[in-house]
């Protein structure tokens, strides 16, 4: 779908010139396109967002259960002193 306007202009000098713009103005091809990575890039950022929300939680369990462990060699070996 395009959408030509022409102009013609004619001077009247010494010698005849005439000068012809031809304007083209596509259907908004570009706009479509312009959406829709747009939208790629929307989707892209929230699967990385979801992502490093997964991450950030696994290693939050990660540490939280390294906490844990490292409690219990503590009651462990406070036990085996209280036996000695």
């Amino acid at each position: 779908m395009s959408d030509d306007r022409v102009t013609e202009t004619t001077t009247t000098t010494a010698t005849p010139h005439t000068t012809t713009v031809i304007e083209r103005r596509s259907g908004g091809g570009g706009l479509i396109i312009g959406l829709l990575v747009l939208m790629a890039v929307v989707v892209g950022a929230f699967f990385l967002f979801t992502n490093s929300s997964e991450t950030r939680k696994d290693n939050a369990i990660a540490g939280a259960a390294k906490d844990v462990g490292d409690a219990a060699k503590d009651v462990g070996d406070a036990a085996k002193k209280a036996v000695e």
